[in-house]
């Protein structure tokens, strides 16, 4: 038996609305402000060691997902019913459609390539921070972003969003493009659109289909850990 996570009524659209309104606004709150208290207490962020900076901003993650778990606490015990007796008939019936969206995503970082562009802003922030903070960027990266991401750019949008298309749309069209903040808007910017949105809009499907957001959270953790995997074999053998 399936376990709805959402139930749509006319009674509760408006009930889930709010929750997914507030949860962007939340995340966005957080992600903006979070230089705030070291300007209110007039300490300067830059000359602080890395080791603070970095549980700082884990704290801070890990506040977000508090909220956010308290918010759609009932939304979360639903789905995590339903995870424990479907898991397996869900990886089944839906690592296809990762697999086309990560085909997706290798052909347009093909095409940017053969076309003279280089890896986007975010990537090569990424790749920098494994280099020099590993256990950090696995935890960030692998762990707490899929929750943070899945949670605000899939659950919190179809809470706003009913209509199947514009959700998918609208969701992966943010979530890719606040992947590309400081990348070159030009004639390629299309491409690293397509290659972040691909797997946007699978995650986004999946939830779709399922109405489970911790089937499109594992498909994330899994894509986030192969990426990071392949980040560390490169690092050491090259």
């Amino acid at each position: 038996m399936v376990i709805n996570m959402i139930t749509r009524t006319k009674e509760n659209d408006f009930k889930y609305a709010i929750k997914g309104a507030l949860v962007i606004f939340i995340y966005f709150l957080f992600s903006i402000g979070q230089t705030f208290p070291f300007i209110l207490l007039h300490i300067n962020i830059s000359e602080l060691p890395e080791y603070i900076k970095i549980l700082y901003t884990l704290a801070v993650e890990l506040l977000m997902i508090s909220i956010i778990f308290f918010i759609f606490d009932k939304e979360f015990k639903k789905a995590w019913e339903d995870i424990k007796k479907n898991h397996l008939k869900y990886f089944n019936k839906y690592l296809k459609y990762y697999i086309i969206s990560v085909i997706v995503m290798i052909a347009a970082n093909l095409c940017i390539n053969l076309l003279g562009g280089g890896m986007s802003t975010n990537e090569t922030t990424i790749r920098n921070e494994f280099q020099i903070f590993p256990i950090y960027t696995f935890i960030s990266a692998v762990i707490l972003a899929p929750i943070l991401e899945e949670s605000v750019f899939r659950l919190a949008f179809r809470s706003i969003i009913s209509n199947d298309f514009l959700f998918i749309t609208i969701s992966s069209l943010i979530f890719g493009g606040l992947h590309l903040i400081g990348t070159p808007f030009d004639k390629l910017f299309p491409l690293y659109l397509l290659s972040y949105c691909s797997c946007g809009i699978a995650f986004a499907y999946i939830l779709k289909k399922t109405n489970n957001i911790f089937v499109s959270m594992f498909f994330h953790f899994m894509h986030n850990g192969l990426i990071l995997a392949l980040q560390t074999f490169l690092f050491i053998f090259s």
